[in-house]
C-alpha cells in the first residue's frame, strides 16, 4: 500500500505543474520576443542533454565524439532527414576510429 500512495504522490507531483500551464497559459498573451525565448527553449535542454554525451563517446579520444557531433551538425544544416544525419554522424565516427585510432 505504502508504494501505491508513493507512485500516485509521484504521479501527482508531476502532472500537477505540466496541467496548470496548460489550463491558464492560453488566457494571457505573451510579447513577441517572449514567445520567441520560450521557443528556444527545448533546443537549449536538447544541446544541453546531448553535448556532455558527445565528449564521453571513448572515454580517452573525445576528439572521436566531437567529429560526430559535428557532422551530425552540418548534415543537419542541410535538412535532412534525422536518421540521416545520425547515420552520417556514426558513419565518420566508425571511419575515424578504423583509420585513425
Amino acid at each position: 500500500m505504502k508504494v501505491l500512495l508513493v507512485i500516485v504522490g509521484m504521479a501527482l507531483v508531476t502532472y500537477i505543474p505540466r496541467l496548470l500551464p496548460a489550463l491558464f497559459l492560453d488566457r494571457f498573451q505573451f510579447p513577441a520576443w517572449f514567445r520567441k525565448w520560450l521557443q528556444s527553449i527545448p533546443y537549449a535542454a536538447l544541446g544541453a542533454l546531448i553535448f556532455p554525451g558527445v565528449l564521453l563517446v571513448e572515454k580517452d579520444q573525445p576528439l572521436l565524439g566531437l567529429a560526430g557531433g559535428l557532422m551530425a551538425f552540418l548534415l543537419s544544416l542541410l535538412n535532412l532527414h534525422i536518421t540521416l544525419v545520425m547515420a552520417g554522424s556514426i558513419l565518420i565516427v566508425i571511419l575515424l576510429q578504423y583509420f585513425f585510432f
